[in-house]
């Protein structure tokens, strides 16, 4: 079956849908008996297009949507890595909500991740994607998980669409080609330009870009915020209409927490004290260091690295701490003796303005355990200098 739509069409079918209920959780090593023995029942296309959706379910629910919703919804490759983690989603649908907002046109809905969080923040939505089989994909999302009545799913170029008539605009530009992820906001699919002008006819309006976005790319009209979840920096969104335009904000989940910018200067550069501050990515990208820093009474251990130094313990939910016991220049062998001395058999190993790949120095400094004592190595510069930091979490 060449037509995607209508090899996806299938698996709603009541023989689609069997079939899926067969395949769930099917073993990747298991997958090829799986499909010789149900091709001698079902359409061979069928067959490989459950087995599909049974793989990237499990995907899913690994990644960025509960195992309930994941075990029912459906998927395509590119829309699943597209996709917003649900954590993320929910939030930033919420936040519309405390806004005022009642309807959002979701341009660029993609698999509809985003537009079933704001469904079910009890928001109308209008979801539009250009491709046929997103728009299947995300009209069958809708049905399965019962917002069919908040999600009106439309295909069409979303530059044709007109917008006024709901309360805000959310807009998600592809920012994946055929050679992996794009990075110039101005190669998103539409540009970023286009996605700006858009937001400014709407009283309120989120854009969605990827986090490493050049802050000298981001309009003075907007809100820009960046968003981490568990640790990870998932993405950054510019917000038009919040009343907050030129600010800054670095927001992590689970949470929210906040941090707000307050347009501090850099800190200043001091000698490693006894504890060491590794800020959020969010933080970090956000550019609020300072903040941070000041929060903690502490300096930078060096003019171009996002650690923050200082004497005493503080503790704050923007960066984690450490207590550093040993700073040395850097070297193997001095890690490897001190390493043996201290009977470590666990080490994390972190960098930040070091060239040094961390997977490559724990096999060379401790190829085997050597005690059950657990330590963290910090590689970075310190005024300039290659450095090691030693020690654990505070």
């Amino acid at each position: 079956m060449n037509d995607p739509v209508l090899a996806f069409a299938a698996l709603l079918t009541p023989e689609g849908s069997a079939l899926l209920d067969e395949v769930r959780g099917t073993d990747p090593a298991k997958e090829l008996a799986v499909a010789t023995r149900l091709r001698r029942e079902h359409p061979a296309d069928l067959v490989s297009a459950a087995l599909g959706q049974a793989r990237l379910r499990q995907r899913a629910a690994a990644a960025k949507f509960s195992a309930e919703d994941a075990d029912r919804m459906f998927f395509t490759p590119n829309g699943f890595e597209q996709s917003t983690r649900t954590t993320v989603a929910r939030y930033r649908a919420e936040r519309m909500r405390e806004l005022g907002v009642t309807s959002v046109a979701d341009l660029c809905c993609g698999i509809g991740g985003d537009a079933i969080a704001l469904a079910r923040a009890g928001v109308r939505v209008l979801a539009v994607d250009r491709d046929p089989l997103t728009v299947a994909v995300a009209r069958a999302n809708a049905e399965a998980l019962g917002l069919a009545e908040l999600i009106e799913v439309r295909e069409a170029d979303v530059t044709d669409v007109d917008t006024s008539a709901y309360d805000a605009v959310f807009v998600d530009p592809a920012r994946r080609g055929g050679r992996g992820r794009i990075f110039d906001p101005e190669a998103y699919s539409p540009p970023l330009s286009w996605a700006v002008s858009a937001a400014t006819t709407a009283r309120l309006a989120a854009l969605k870009i990827a986090p490493g976005v050049p802050h000298e790319a981001i309009p003075e009209t907007a809100e820009a915020e960046w968003i981490s979840d568990g640790g990870d920096v998932k993405e950054a969104v510019l917000w038009f209409g919040t009343g907050r335009q030129g600010s800054v904000r670095a927001t992590l989940l689970p949470g929210p927490r906040v941090l707000h910018g307050r347009g501090l200067p850099d800190p200043e550069v001091r000698s490693v004290g006894r504890y060491l501050y590794e800020p959020d990515g969010a933080v970090i990208r956000a550019h609020l260091v300072a903040e941070v820093a000041e929060q903690v009474g502490g300096g930078l251990v060096d003019e171009t690295i996002a650690y923050v130094t200082a004497d005493g313990l503080r503790p704050t939910p923007y960066a984690s701490a450490y207590e550093i016991t040993d700073q040395l220049p850097f070297g193997v062998k001095k890690l490897k003796a001190l390493l043996r001395e201290r009977e470590v058999g666990v080490l994390t190993v972190k960098k930040r303005g070091s060239a040094v790949e961390p997977e490559e120095l724990r096999k060379k400094v401790l190829p085997k355990p050597q005690g059950g004592n657990s330590v963290t190595v910090f590689l970075t510069r310190v005024a300039g200098a290659p450095a090691m930091l030693i020690g654990g979490p505070a």
